[in-house]
């Protein structure tokens, strides 16, 4: 029996240790993201301190603006779309909703001006709708489905909204797991 004791108890101080890690790098990823979203307003006003030249030579590159009067113009277009790109990469990584695959959209959209500002040969936010059109025609009939399946099961089954909701979560397996999922 003392074996037995000493076994649980072995066993039970390992579950601790992976819960205290696991919560210890949940609280890391948490604060790492709650800081990339409180900085984003200084990202976007980087452009301030760009000079108002033709080209921007630092220690790290070179950026020749060529679209633009000047590199601080450049830049200010550049943080019009990186800024909105990444608090929606944020918001598709941390969504806990059925539907956050849509968020693909506006990413690939975003990607695309950012893209399409650091080049020299496209112009900006012309014809972008053509190269989102695959990617929606994915993202498009995969959300409707998904939706079509909820209301499925809400009418069949007598489910509502939130326990459907709940059913395409992802869940945690364990108690703690349970608990954390609200912290």
């Amino acid at each position: 029996m003392d074996r037995l004791q000493q076994k649980l108890e072995k066993i039970e101080s390992k579950n601790l240790r992976t819960d205290k890690k696991r919560y210890n790098r949940k609280v890391i990823n948490g604060s790492l993201i709650a800081t990339i979203v409180a900085a984003t307003p200084f990202l976007f006003y980087l452009y301030e301190y760009v000079p108002e030249a033709k080209v921007w030579e630092t220690f790290l590159f070179t950026y020749e603006s060529n679209h633009f009067e000047d590199a601080s113009t450049g830049i200010w277009v550049l943080m019009m779309k990186v800024v909105p790109l990444l608090l929606t990469i944020v918001w598709f990584f941390t969504c806990k909703h059925w539907w956050y695959h849509a968020l693909i959209v506006p990413i690939a959209m975003f990607t695309f001006q950012v893209v399409s500002a650091l080049s020299q040969e496209l112009y900006m936010d012309v014809l972008h709708i053509i190269y989102l059109l695959p990617i929606m025609a994915i993202i498009f009939p995969s959300i409707y489905l998904i939706r079509a399946k909820m209301f499925y099961r809400i009418n069949d089954h007598d489910k509502t909204m939130e326990e459907l909701e709940e059913e395409f979560m992802m869940k945690p397996k364990t108690i703690w797991g349970k608990v954390k999922q609200y912290f």
